[in-house]
């Protein structure tokens, strides 16, 4: 057969190897569990290990007790389902969008030079699609946060209801000062960060932190916040 003969394959022969078991759905944010390689879309493996330690497809013990951190996107899967299913890319792009406007909330988009933390920390370039413009952290690895607000007795103000947060680790200080500020509806100089009652810089990314301060030990990452008096 030439090089230059064109192939035809049927989607039917590919299907196995491109749609998740869980959903009966293609891929959307390929997720593979690094113990066995089977694949899965990431909500659907996630929520499956709410209740479950080992892998849908071949019952392989994934960690444990922490089966989430056995977990990685496999952006390679998702560039080829994406190029394999028409429209589906698009579709999902399109759903996201509604999604977020349906909530009235801002998409996350690329941040300005000064927010950029040297490439990608990972190295791990996602170069089929243009991302530049949205999802610039979709692709990284997360790290889970817990914030609890610092006690005081002379401070009265709420604290905010959902306190555990997943972020990229390229995510840095001044972004969760951004997310509380935006959550408790006050201006950015009233929320400081804490880890031990130390003031963390703005600049700290989520891997240097982790790294620095909580390696070897469990999830979520404990950080406190501390609110200053607005009266100040």
């Amino acid at each position: 057969m030439s090089l230059q003969e064109e192939v035809k394959v049927k989607m039917k022969e590919l299907n196995e190897h491109i749609v998740c078991c869980l959903c009966a759905g293609y891929f959307i944010d390929a997720t593979t569990i690094t113990e066995c390689l089977h694949t899965f879309c990431k909500s659907c493996i996630v929520k499956y290990l709410q209740t479950s330690k080992y892998c849908p497809m071949c019952n392989t013990k994934i960690h444990e007790t922490q089966p989430l951190l056995n977990l990685k996107l496999d952006r390679v899967m998702q560039d080829i389902v994406y190029k394999l299913v028409p429209g589906l890319q698009e579709s999902e792009e399109k759903r996201i969008r509604e999604f977020y406007q349906s909530r009235g909330l801002d998409r996350v988009t690329q941040p300005s030079g000064e927010d950029t933390v040297g490439g990608d920390p990972m190295g791990l370039p996602y170069s089929t699609f243009d991302h530049s413009r949205a999802h610039y952290f979709r692709y990284d690895e997360h790290v889970s946060l817990c914030l609890e607000k610092q006690s005081s007795s002379k401070d009265k103000s709420k604290a905010v209801l959902q306190k555990y947060v997943r972020c990229s680790v390229r995510a840095q200080i001044r972004h969760l000062r951004r997310v509380l500020c935006h959550r408790l509806e006050l201006p950015l100089q009233h929320v400081q960060i804490l880890f031990n009652n130390e003031a963390l810089p703005d600049h700290m990314t989520m891997k240097q932190l982790w790294l620095s301060r909580w390696f070897g030990k469990p999830a979520p990452l404990l950080l406190h916040y501390s609110i200053k008096d607005k009266r100040r």
